[in-house]
């Protein structure tokens, strides 16, 4: 038997039928073998670092994979192509995105791939969610658990639960 990967990812969009979006990246990523072990609620949060665009929706996921890390990126970042994401412009409004949040254990810095991802401390929409499915997952940086990141995050955004 392959070995599993564990990943938890973001997944999150703020153009067109939000809640469609999340269910189609939900599709695409087990259709690409990503075994989806935990999924959270979905929250809408105000848009972050630009702020003059429609509320996004966000959904934290534990996914299984047998693929590494850098391949995994790929996948995640042809999924978002496949739907239509066009990078345009830094925090701009987007049909999906897809983050890594963290894979296993590991701590990558590579051109393309960072994990942790170096802004989860700051961001109350990726943690609110990732708590509720991993509050107890330990940031292999900080060393600090979710909940703990949670408590002393100062995003001031609101993140509400949406479904």
């Amino acid at each position: 038997m392959e070995s599993m990967n564990i990943s938890y990812l973001l997944i999150g969009g703020n153009q067109g039928d939000r809640l469609a979006r999340l269910a189609t990246a939900r599709d695409l990523i087990k259709a690409a073998g990503g075994d989806i072990r935990l999924a959270s609620a979905i929250y809408e949060t105000a848009a972050w670092g630009k702020t003059d665009q429609p509320a996004f929706l966000n959904q934290a996921l534990k996914v299984a994979t047998p693929q590494n890390a850098p391949a995994w990126l790929l996948t995640l970042l042809d999924i978002e192509e496949k739907m239509g994401r066009r990078r345009q412009e830094k925090y701009g409004p987007r049909i999906i995105d897809i983050d890594i949040l963290f894979f296993n254990n590991s701590i990558i810095h590579e051109s393309r791939l960072t994990i942790p991802h170096p802004e989860i401390q700051n961001r109350r929409f990726a943690l609110t969610p990732l708590e509720e499915i991993a509050p107890f997952l330990i940031h292999p940086v900080l060393q600090k658990t979710i909940r703990e990141l949670l408590a002393e995050c100062t995003d001031p955004l609101a993140v509400k639960q949406f479904v």
